[in-house]
């Protein structure tokens, strides 16, 4: 009798041990599967709201900056009768214009990653097709689970994943122009104002950092004279690099 009860516990011992090993086993598979199928699919999706989202912040920045200066104020030309003899910038306007734009975006960037939404410098309606409350928490998108499936049919089932980010390291910013010829003896300057920042998109379960370089076309500028052969420091010039650290 006493065998039969200690084959009995064994046997039960046995097959909770086996069971404990498969539950292992389908754990381990499970998280790989999440990390090689789910993951990625979650990510570029989160990649894609994050860059789309700080497109908004830097768009509305400049523009906002760009209304307030004066773009003829930016260049410093030296002409001798019709001919233009140098091109370059203004360096105290152009610092003027990347620190408050840089200061601007820096600041919108971190009320969002805060969410100090009643903070944000931004223009009317910027944000408009945002949820409000979700962005008070920090969140800038909630991602439906069923989109890791594929199919649009299941894509808005299952609970849906918060999205976050948070601005990691220094914005870098700096004018760019490009002077060409136009038509006869005018030369034409495209100012573009160009920015590197580095965001880190906080998911759940994963985590990834992207970096966002981007040139946005501010302004056009026709200057009527002979063109030179060179400019002062190239026919392509940028400005000074600025950074601005995060506190």
């Amino acid at each position: 009798m006493k065998k039969r009860i200690k084959l009995k516990k064994h046997h039960k011992f046995n097959k909770f041990i086996i069971i404990l090993i498969l539950l292992i086993i389908f754990i381990f598979l499970s998280f790989k599967f999440i990390n090689l199928k789910v993951n990625p699919v979650l990510l570029d999706y989160a990649e894609m709201e994050s860059r789309k989202l700080a497109s908004i912040i830097i768009n509305d920045a400049i523009n906002q900056n760009v209304a307030k200066s004066n773009i003829d104020d930016m260049f410093i030309i030296t002409k001798e009768g019709d001919e233009i003899k140098s091109i370059d910038f203004n360096p105290v306007v152009v610092n003027q214009m990347l620190t408050s734009t840089t200061s601007l975006i820096q600041s919108n960037l971190k009320y969002l990653e805060q969410g100090k939404v009643e903070l944000l410098n931004l223009t009317n309606e910027a944000l408009i097709e945002y949820n409000q409350d979700k962005l008070k928490q920090g969140i800038i998108y909630e991602i439906p689970s069923g989109i890791v499936f594929g199919n649009s049919f299941l894509a808005n089932i299952g609970p849906k994943i918060p999205v976050k980010f948070s601005l990691v390291g220094d914005i870098t910013s700096y004018v760019n122009t490009q002077v060409t010829d136009y038509g006869i003896n005018n030369a034409l300057i495209e100012v573009n104002v160009v920015l590197d920042l580095s965001i880190q998109i906080i998911l759940p379960f994963v985590t990834d950092k992207i970096t966002i370089d981007t040139s946005i076309p501010v302004a056009l500028k026709l200057i009527q004279g002979n063109v030179p052969n060179y400019y002062l420091n190239g026919l392509n010039n940028n400005s000074p690099s600025f950074a601005l650290p995060i506190n």
